[in-house]
C-alpha cells in the first residue's frame, strides 16, 4: 500500500493478534463491528454461521477491552474509532471507551435506524443499532456528510446529516447479499467512511466479515486493511474487493494481496501507510 493509490489487503487472523502486530499511529479510521452478544447462533444464507454468545457481560467486556486498546494505539492523531454495537452492550462500551480514549474525545453516539427487526409484546420495537464515534485526539479528521433536505423550503437541496442515520437494512433479496449473517449495507459504511476517514487514509476493520467497510473504503479512494478469523469471511471479502478494485482506475494502483497474518507483513503495511 502506498499514499499514491487506493489499495487493500486482507489478513486471516484473530483481530487482537493482528492489531497488536500493526505499529502505532498508522490508521485514519478503525471501524469495529464485533459480536453483539445476542446469545444466539447467527446464520446467513448458504449455511454461514457463528455463535454470537459470551458467558456473561463480564466476558464480553474482557473480550472487548484489549481490542479497543489495540485499536486506540494504531490510530493516528487525526484518526477516529467507530464502534458498532446495540442496546445489549452500548452502555458498557461507552464506559470502556471513555476510559481508553478519554471522555473529552467522545464525538457522537450515532443511531442507525434500519426499520427491519422483530417486536415483542412487552416492549417498543427495537429498530436501531448504536455506533459510537471517538476521536484519537481533538485533531480528528471529519467531513460532515450531506443528505437530501426534506423541508419544502429546502426542496432540492442538501443539509448536514444528523446523528440518526436512516438507512434501510439489507433485506433477504437484496442484490448486495453475500450470505454473511451480520452483513451491513454499503450505503451505511459509505457514509461513515467518507465522513470519518481522510482521503487516501488507511481504514482498518478488525472484524471485517463480508468486507463491506473495505469496499466502501476502496470505492471512495481510501486504503483498507481487513482482518477476520473466518476463512469464509475472507473469501467473500476478497471476491467483493476484487470486483470493487476493477472499478477503481489508477495508473499506479498496487496489487492487492490476501494472506494469513504475520507480524512482518503488518510491519510492512504500516511502513507504507
Amino acid at each position: 500500500m502506498t499514499d499514491h493509490a487506493p489499495s487493500w489487503r486482507l489478513e486471516q487472523a484473530d483481530c487482537l493478534a493482528a492489531l497488536t502486530a500493526i505499529p502505532s499511529a498508522v490508521a485514519s479510521l478503525v471501524y469495529l463491528d464485533p459480536p453483539f452478544n445476542t446469545g444466539v447462533r447467527r446464520q446467513g444464507r448458504s449455511g454461514l454461521a457463528f455463535a454470537d454468545r459470551f458467558d456473561d457481560i463480564g466476558a464480553w467486556r474482557a473480550f472487548m477491552e484489549p481490542r479497543l486498546r489495540a485499536a486506540h494505539r494504531v490510530l493516528a492523531e487525526d484518526g477516529s474509532l467507530l464502534l458498532h454495537v446495540d442496546w445489549r452492550t452500548s452502555h458498557h462500551a461507552r464506559f470502556m471507551l471513555d476510559e481508553i480514549f478519554g471522555a473529552d474525545n467522545f464525538v457522537n453516539h450515532l443511531v442507525w435506524s434500519y426499520g427491519l427487526g422483530g417486536s415483542g409484546p412487552r416492549s417498543f420495537a427495537r429498530k436501531h443499532d448504536d455506533i459510537l464515534l471517538y476521536g484519537r485526539s481533538d485533531a480528528y479528521w471529519f467531513e460532515a456528510p450531506r443528505v437530501p433536505a426534506r423541508s419544502a423550503r429546502l426542496r432540492g437541496r442538501t443539509k448536514k446529516a444528523t446523528d440518526v442515520l436512516d438507512i434501510a437494512a439489507l433485506n433477504n433479496m437484496a442484490i448486495e447479499r453475500t450470505g454473511w449473517p451480520t452483513q451491513k449495507p454499503l450505503a451505511l459504511l459509505d457514509v461513515l467512511v467518507r465522513a470519518c476517514c481522510r482521503p487516501n487514509g488507511l481504514v482498518v476493520d478488525p472484524t471485517c466479515g463480508s468486507g463491506t467497510t473495505l469496499v466502501a473504503a476502496v470505492r471512495s479512494g481510501r486504503r483498507a486493511l481487513g482482518i477476520d478469523i473466518s476463512a469464509e469471511a475472507i473469501a467473500i471479502a476478497r471476491g467483493r474487493l476484487e470486483g470493487a478494485a476493477q472499478r477503481v482506475t489508477h495508473p499506479t494502483a498496487a496489487q492487492p494481496r490476501v494472506r494469513r497474518q504475520t507480524a512482518a507483513g503488518q510491519q510492512g503495511l504500516a511502513r507504507s501507510a
